[in-house]
Parts: structure tokens; sequence; C-alpha cells
């Protein structure tokens, strides 16, 4: 009986989840698990690749680059174990970090568990989550802006939105979608993800509804190494990590996700809120372009550029135009690619 599955999601990276797939045999042991992969038409030799390393694995193709959630989803109606893993293909697992997550969700009262991510050279990734009043820490990647909301923050004393590093059990509001072990109940009852969203802020939105239903959790004892951003600069041919870049498609997708989920969790008027900031800060943005190039003498050492403030006016001005969408809240598919 199949206690575990495991989906992990690829898009023309099979060597990242070859290695994935061998860090998981090698440390996942005394429960019964299969692991789904879900191809987003990579249009490679990834599955004849992955299948003759890991035979066992289940190969599904969806056809089209269908993103995190719709792909996830797919492998989650195929499966057949009582709880369900997301896991991103860039993942190192580490310390039996899924049959001693799997071993504590199933015995507790919780509907759903992260761990504690590590950066390749082992520093802590934010890997658990609080949710913030209208979505506004998506206010804090804004250049110039962004340090201002901060500091005003940090004056009335607001408390973090996620957790830094997490030692032991930590209760949270959503987990990184990079490892998120979910109870099948939660699922039955919540529903799947959102098919709306391509890429990024799904599972906060998804943990939105499951926290409805019940309380989640970080083990921060397990540790996972997350490669971050590596399977999603290899979809949008970028080179940063982080969700702070709102100057490039994938910037534009990650604000555009953002958006949808500001609309989908908070209502009309936060969003309606934000894009007010959003706009107030391109103004800013020239400004304090302006004041930079004369204080600085020419630009060097600049933190931000021209180039940047109209990639940033671009994936703005994208977003606007689609807002009566995102607004209407009707099922589409916000999809930059």
């Amino acid at each position: 009986m199949i206690q575990l599955s495991i989906v992990i999601v690829n898009y023309k990276t099979p060597s990242l989840v070859i290695d994935c797939l061998a860090t998981i045999e090698r440390e996942t042991s005394g429960i019964d698990y299969e692991v789904i992969v879900v191809d987003n038409d990579s249009g490679d030799c990834s599955g004849d690749l992955v299948l003759k390393a890991f035979p066992s694995v289940r190969w599904i193709d969806m056809g089209y680059n269908a993103g995190f959630a719709r792909a996830n989803n797919a492998g989650i109606r195929l499966s057949n174990g009582g709880i369900v893993l997301l896991l991103n293909p860039d993942t190192l697992i580490e310390d039996r970090a899924i049959s001693g997550c799997y071993e504590l969700l199933s015995a507790s009262s919780y509907i759903a568990c992260g761990v504690q991510l590590l950066n390749p050279d082992r520093s802590p990734q934010i890997s658990g989550n609080f949710f913030m009043k209208g979505g506004l820490n998506y206010l804090l990647p804004l250049p110039y802006l962004g340090p201002l909301v901060k500091g005003v923050g940090g004056l009335l004393r607001v408390a973090t939105p996620h957790v830094p590093d997490a030692g032991a059990l930590v209760e949270v509001d959503w987990v990184n979608g990079a490892y998120l072990m979910v109870k099948r109940e939660a699922i039955d009852l919540g529903g799947l993800l959102d098919e709306d969203f391509f890429l990024y802020a799904e599972e906060a939105e998804w943990c939105s509804r499951l926290r409805r239903l019940g309380k989640i959790c970080i083990y921060g004892q397990f540790h996972v190494v997350h490669l971050e951003g590596a399977s999603a600069n290899s979809t949008f041919g970028a080179e940063g990590k982080g969700y702070y870049d709102l100057y490039d498609r994938k910037g534009l997708q990650i604000m555009l996700s953002n958006f949808v989920r500001i609309r989908k969790q908070f209502g009309i008027g936060w969003f309606l809120v934000q894009m007010c900031f959003y706009w107030l800060d391109i103004p800013v943005f020239g400004a304090g372009l302006l004041l930079s190039g004369l204080t600085r003498g020419g630009g060097n050492g600049r933190r931000y550029s021209w180039a940047m403030l109209r990639g940033f006016c671009w994936n703005v001005g994208y977003i606007t135009a689609r807002s009566g969408t995102i607004i209407r809240n009707k099922p589409y598919f916000y999809k930059v690619l």
C-alpha cells in the first residue's frame, strides 16, 4: 500500500531530477512511496534519461508547459498515497527529511508541513511564512519605496512575515512550494492548487485555503538543500535568484502571480491599493536614479539603472492592462511565456 506520493515537476532539467531522485532513494526508508514526475513538454530527452536511471518512476507528459500548479495537480490526481509531497527538482534530500516528516505529519493533527530549506552554502532559506494583511510584504521589493515601507514597518513593530531559520517545529501560515507535504483528506476538502497560476504564489494561495481546515507547520529539524531558482531560471532564461528582480520576464511573472494571489486571497480593495503603490514607485524610481546620478558622478556603483526602470514600467503596464481580468476573478491562465 502506497503511503506517500512524491510529485516532481520537470521542465528541461533532467540532471536536477536525477540528482534529486538519487537523494530520495538514499535518504528515504521505512515507508512505501511512489515518485511521479510530471513533464511540462520539455521537448528533450528528459524522460529517457530519468527513466533509465530510475525505472520505477511514473512519468506523465503534460503536452504543453503547464507551469507549477497544473502539473502538480496532474500528479496529485494520479497519485495513490495518503499523503502527497510536492517537491522541486532542484532539491537534495538530507537526514531522512522525507520519511521523518511523513512519520511526524501522519501522527499529528497538522494537515501540511515543510522543512528547513538550505542554500548550497548551508545558510537557511525562508521556508515558512505568515500571512501579512493585504499581502503588503509584496511592497518590500519595490525600488526606493520598498526600504521605506520596511522602515515604517520596523517603527510600528510589525512582525516579520517569515521564519528566518526554523530549528524545530514552528507553526506557520504557508510553506515554500519547493517542499510541501499535505494530507490527502485536506486536499479532498480544500481543493487542488488554483490552475489560474502558472508559476509563483500558487502555494501561498493554496495554503490560505488549506489553513482554514487545520494547522500547518515547519519541521525545522529536517533539512533539504534547495538550489533556489535553478529550475525557474531555466524556464525564463534568467540568472537571478529570489523574488526581488522585478525588471525582466521572470520578474513580470512574479509580479503578475503576486497580484493574482492578492485579488484571490485578500480581495479587490487590497489589489487596488497595491497597484497604486506600484504606479507611485515609477516616478519615485526615476527621481531616485536622477539623484543617484548627481551624487555618484555619472552613475558608477548604482544599485539601479535606467534599463531596470524601463523594465519595471513595462511590467507594471502589463499588469495594469490585465487588471480587469484579475479583478473579475474568472478562470484565466496567467502565463507570460
